[in-house]
């Protein structure tokens, strides 16, 4: 199993930056891949950005540009760098780990966008 643990929510006016963290335990080397989703009230969950165990990396649309995720494998934690936010980028933030075809996610962190 895999526990995961975010952090780094929270509001910020619109153009600001916030850094979100998702810091896994539990059996690590079997991740196959990490994502971060979003959802937003009376939206379904919204997969944003995604890295691979080898560290290739895709976005959604709505995102390109403007956020990034990474990692640091010796913290095992997960990042999600979001420049330039918009009010509609409002949402709660989860984090996921792939672990052959089971799916964990973490607890979710509020971001709020002010225009």
């Amino acid at each position: 199993q895999v526990q995961l643990v975010e952090s780094g929510g929270g509001l910020v006016q619109a153009g600001g930056s916030l850094r979100l963290s998702c810091t896994a335990s539990g059996s690590i080397s079997r991740i196959n891949y990490m994502d971060w989703y979003r959802q937003a009230p009376g939206k379904q969950r919204e997969l944003i950005a995604v890295i691979t165990r080898g560290g290739s990396t895709n976005y959604a649309d709505s995102v390109k540009g403007r956020f990034t995720i990474s990692r640091d494998n010796a913290k095992n934690t997960m990042y999600l760098q979001m420049n330039s936010l918009k009010p509609e980028d409002t949402a709660v933030y989860y984090c996921n780990a792939n672990v052959d075809l089971h799916n964990y996610w973490g607890q979710g962190t509020q971001v709020t966008v002010s225009s």
